[in-house]
């Protein structure tokens, strides 16, 4: 090793000692005669002082030029700092190095910003920089608990007999929901291979293999247009367990989600972890992912609606829509009509609501709003009730589709809970989401399509909803949420060729169609498949969650701008006509529409 210590191991016990650090020179500060270098390396900081009578003027002066990000060696010996020169900040803050020896192993040219400014640049040339952005303390933490969550998981799974399977990258292109990449194959030209958008079928293989406890850190890859908290490469572990139902797999990530929170950020979570179905989520908090750290829980006042004098509220309830709203606590003096206003706004342009209707609740407990000269005394107690409305309170409501009350309420839900501050930001709240509906339409073409994906076993009890009326069969599938985040979803898996074949064809996939994407599934379960089931967690998502940020970009090393591109390497970049010859492929440019 170049270095006997790192830069944030040494203490005033080590005093005296002759010591060779390395690092990066965070700042310097030339003292007349003296130069004092603060070297970090991940470890950590120390002061370094290249001065008399242990350094002479040669080396003072190397050192006076040396520029700050250039990787240093230097030898000297361990002393106390000052009197009261101490930095009690730093766990270095009682010692320095006297500097005899300074050797410059790379200088840096001036970088486009330093990992130390306070004022961070744009992200875009964060990301282009990507290796000066990894050298700060924030990214850096951001790793180390990244890679601490992952252990804890990876212990947790060895205690409890899983096994560790890899499987592979480069696989078969099959309709699982979202785009897939696609992969030339040189030696089977013409033919593709796909990245996996997850090990979802070849985990139910070898559970039908018989390896009973299967986990794995997974990569997982899919081509789909991005959100601020999606990237088109994941990681996720990677679950799956034979002769279990739903409860076992969710009592097994309860413990995980509680051991982990205790060894990595010393929490304590109880459990078993919080339950309720998709159809009570939805009622309560209109989002299959809701944030519990604060109520605000949406109310439907539609029965009420129906008898008043109201158009809004009427028109919308007489034809089969809803009024839904939630209660904002206290919220009546700290919102002008000019705000409410914009928060209409917000709902109309984000969630395509007509409008946000509101209550005032006053001092003597009745309701006031421009609009409640439309409705009688008695309907507008009953609507205080029903949201327990007290004096100082905002009562907000839409009157809309399921559907657009359900996406409205739960942004209007979280923006204010943001606004006003309701949401702990140290708290870990994590619950189940279950049930979920087995199938969903397809705005465009109207057919159904998977919910979660086409593998995913009906309650027993909806079995024969699958022949009946899909649309209210339910699922054996669960979600568990932290902090109104989706960090994990799965289901317990068919297992029998016969409802396999009956949600395909539901599904609109044809015997030959069916037989051509996932033939060697079905094929595997026609030889004694066991009842199983698994959950995939995003290992991402986990740890923007434990680490309490809103960018998940901040605890990916590498991340994808939301134009998938990688702006350090700038992939995807063009290939060489002869790798394309290879391939027996060529570019064709898209005609402008």
């Amino acid at each position: 090793m170049l270095r006997t210590h790192t830069c944030g191991q040494l203490r005033k016990s080590d005093v005296g000692t002759e010591v060779t650090l390395c690092g990066w020179v965070e700042s310097k500060r030339d003292h007349g005669g003296a130069v004092f270098i603060d070297l970090r390396d991940r470890y950590g900081l120390t002061q370094v002082v290249v001065g008399p009578p242990e350094a002479g003027s040669e080396l003072i002066d190397e050192a006076g030029r040396v520029a700050s990000e250039s990787v240093i060696l230097i030898r000297g010996k361990v002393t106390d700092r000052l009197e009261g020169k101490v930095n009690e900040k730093l766990a270095t803050g009682e010692i320095e190095v006297r500097s005899s020896h300074f050797e410059i192993l790379n200088s840096c040219e001036t970088p486009p910003f330093t990992p130390s400014q306070s004022d961070l640049p744009g992200e875009d040339l964060r990301l282009k920089y990507r290796f000066l952005d990894l050298r700060r303390g924030e990214m850096q933490r951001a790793m180390f608990l990244r890679s601490k969550i992952v252990k804890s998981m990876r212990d947790y799974f060895e205690k409890h007999d899983f096994i560790d399977v890899e499987t592979p990258i480069l696989g078969r292109s099959t309709p699982e929901g979202a785009r897939d990449y696609l992969v030339p194959s040189r030696v089977h030209p013409t033919s593709f291979y796909a990245l996996p958008q997850s090990p979802q079928l070849y985990k139910q293989i070898l559970m039908v293999a018989g390896f009973d406890r299967y986990v794995q850190v997974a990569k997982c890859f899919r081509d789909e247009d991005l959100r601020a908290d999606r990237q088109p490469e994941f990681t996720q572990l990677d679950v799956e367990m034979s002769f279990v139902d739903a409860d076992d797999v969710m009592g097994l990530i309860d413990g995980l989600v509680a051991e982990s929170a205790k060894a990595v950020l010393g929490k304590e979570i109880s459990t078993p972890l919080p339950r309720m179905t998709y159809s009570e989520a939805m009622r309560r908090f209109g989002s299959d992912a809701p944030d519990l750290r604060f109520g605000m829980e949406i109310v439907d006042i539609t029965s009420i609606a129906k008898k008043t004098e109201f158009r809004v509220f009427r028109g919308t309830a007489d034809s089969g829509g809803f009024v839904r709203g939630i209660a904002v606590k206290d919220a009546a003096s700290k919102y002008s009509r000019r705000q409410i206003d914009e928060l209409t706004e917000y709902v109309k342009g984000d969630f395509g609501a007509k409008g946000l209707a509101w209550f005032r609740v006053e001092d003597d407990g009745t309701l006031w709003s421009p609009i409640s000269k439309n409705f009688d005394p008695e309907h507008l107690a009953e609507i205080k009730t029903l949201l327990a409305g007290e004096p100082g309170d905002l009562l907000m409501f839409l009157a809309d589709t399921w559907e657009v009350t359900c996406k409205g309420l739960a942004g209007l839900r979280k923006r204010l809970a943001g606004e006003l501050g309701l949401i702990d930001k140290d708290a870990l709240h994590c619950s189940w989401v279950t049930e979920f509906p087995m199938f969903d339409r397809d705005e465009e073409s109207g057919r159904w399509v998977a919910m979660h994906h086409p593998f995913t076993a009906p309650l027993t009890s909806d079995l024969p909803l699958l022949e009946e009326d899909p649309q209210d069969c339910r699922a054996q599938a669960y979600d568990l949420v932290i902090n109104g985040s989706e960090a994990g979803g799965g289901t317990i898996r068919i297992h029998d060729p016969a409802t396999q074949s009956k949600v395909f064809d539901l599904l609109g996939i044809d015997e030959e169609t069916a037989e051509d994407r996932f033939g060697f599934l079905l094929n595997a379960l026609k030889y004694g498949a066991p009842p199983h089931g698994g959950i995939a967690l995003g290992i991402d998502r986990w740890v923007m969650l434990f680490a309490g940020l809103e960018n998940i970009r901040e605890v990916i090393a590498f991340p994808k701008t939301q134009k998938a591109t990688d702006l350090m390497t700038e992939a995807p970049g063009q290939v060489d006509k002869e790798q394309l010859a290879e391939l027996q492929l060529r570019t064709v440019k898209a005609k402008k529409d």
